[in-house]
């Protein structure tokens, strides 16, 4: 199976320029994914372009990865409905920083191989061009027209918030990495979502025009949620990649509440199960749903490939902490900041740590912490047996916490029926 055939089979393609499978398949070719610098981290939707670069590096071409350092001075308007802010240097230097980081887990950077990634920042050939030396140098060779024809333009001047000059010169100087890679990197081919084909195809028409030379193309679909949610948001916001901003736990329960019809789609894009594996899956996944084989293969493939094992294996525990059986030891056996990990969202509120050292009456206790309105309703669900503490279940006969219960020294988990959960803090 080609690599075009590879990535058509698994949904990761759209629009293709004529000629560009044969290429593939008659040389080694260097192809580009250019990285957007406006975090220090990428975000599950970078997802898809890096894995467009593991596959082209499987099947041995050679991969670049451009962090736009000049092109994130100015913003793409691409599938935008207004103006980004403009980043300064230093904050693009260590966002390109952080970029670079990540990029280097996935690809295989060893110089040594002919096919090694590479990673290149546009800013690096841009510091030393001139506004006048650009626009005649590749200015001339691209119309008003051209430019105007591209849908991401026409969105933007149709609406009610238009277009500034910056933006509007954003697919010339996007063009132009790929005429300057073509130049001097050989790079005949440049990948990316769907949204950005009008920006690519003005890089293909500037080799056209300025060099004489034939360069081609090929997308991946924008990646849509089966009930038209946003894909890549949650209502914390974006799903990164960097464990500081969402916690491998966090990431891992994204996948893991993936819908059926989500699942079955992004099994395929976003891991590099073999056919005949995830084919099995699949008809697993049909003959006993609510065993949800895909989700579960799905949030462990990206946890191990985005982390690490040792992280899966954590969040694996965490699950089965809050949803789970797990005992009191096994909550007890995490060191603080594994807990407020697998805590993270679970409303927090505060006691005195004096109130436990004599004993705190339970219903005292869930009162006054308003974990339920009032001291009858919390006898009433504590003497049914409906209170939990540190994952153990209380008696009516239990009617004092004590300083000795607290997890750390410090916290208190209190579940309140099935899947209400609290986290206590003790200060």
């Amino acid at each position: 199976m080609t690599l075009i055939e590879e990535l058509r089979w698994r949904g990761m393609v759209q629009d293709i320029m004529p000629g560009t499978e044969e290429l593939l398949q008659k040389e080694m070719v260097s192809g580009y994914i250019g990285f957007d610098p406006t975090s220090d981290s990428l975000h599950i939707g970078s997802l898809v372009p890096i894995l467009l670069l593991v596959h082209l590096q499987k099947a041995g071409h050679k991969p670049y990865a451009l962090v736009g350092g000049a092109t994130g001075m100015i913003g793409d308007p691409s599938g935008k409905s207004e103006e980004r802010n403009l980043l300064s240097a230093e904050v693009l230097q260590h966002n390109q920083e952080g970029v670079r980081k990540q990029l280097s887990k996935f690809l295989d950077f060893d110089s040594a191989k002919p096919n090694a990634a590479v990673m290149v920042n546009n800013y690096d050939w841009f510091k030393g061009v001139g506004f006048l030396e650009f626009i005649r140098d590749a200015g001339k060779h691209i119309t008003v027209n051209y430019m105007m024809a591209k849908d991401s333009v026409k969105k933007r001047l149709e609406g009610e918030t238009g277009m500034s000059f910056t933006e509007f010169t954003y697919q010339l100087i996007q063009g132009y990495d790929f005429y300057w890679l073509y130049e001097h990197k050989n790079c005949k081919l440049q990948m990316g979502g769907s949204d950005q084909w009008g920006n690519i195809t003005t890089g293909t028409e500037l080799i056209r025009r300025k060099a004489g030379g034939e360069a081609f193309a090929f997308t991946c679909p924008l990646i849509r949620k089966a009930d038209g949610g946003k894909f890549g948001k949650t209502e914390k916001g974006n799903v990164w990649l960097d464990a500081t901003k969402t916690s491998p736990y966090q990431f891992y329960q994204f996948w893991l509440n993936a819908s059926d019809d989500d699942a079955k789609q992004w099994i395929k894009i976003f891991t590099l199960l073999p056919h005949t594996e995830i084919d099995a899956l699949l008809v697993e996944h049909e003959a006993a749903p609510h065993q949800r084989a895909l989700q579960k293969k799905l949030a462990r493939e990206l946890t191990v490939f985005v982390h690490s094992e040792h992280d899966y294996d954590f969040a694996v525990k965490a699950s089965e902490i809050l949803f789970g059986n797990a005992t009191t030891e096994a909550l007890q056996s995490l060191n603080e900041e594994q807990l407020l990990q697998v805590m993270e969202g679970v409303p927090t509120v505060e006691v005195s740590k004096s109130q436990l050292e004599t004993g705190y009456d339970i219903v005292s206790f869930l009162a006054d912490t308003q974990i339920f309105p009032s001291k009858g309703e919390a006898r009433k669900m504590w003497q049914s047996g409906g209170i939990g503490i540190n994952k153990r279940k209380i008696g009516s006969d239990e009617n004092l916490l004590k300083q000795s219960d607290l997890l750390q020294d410090k916290y208190l988990l209190v579940q309140k029926g099935k899947k209400n959960y609290y986290l206590v803090k003790a200060v």
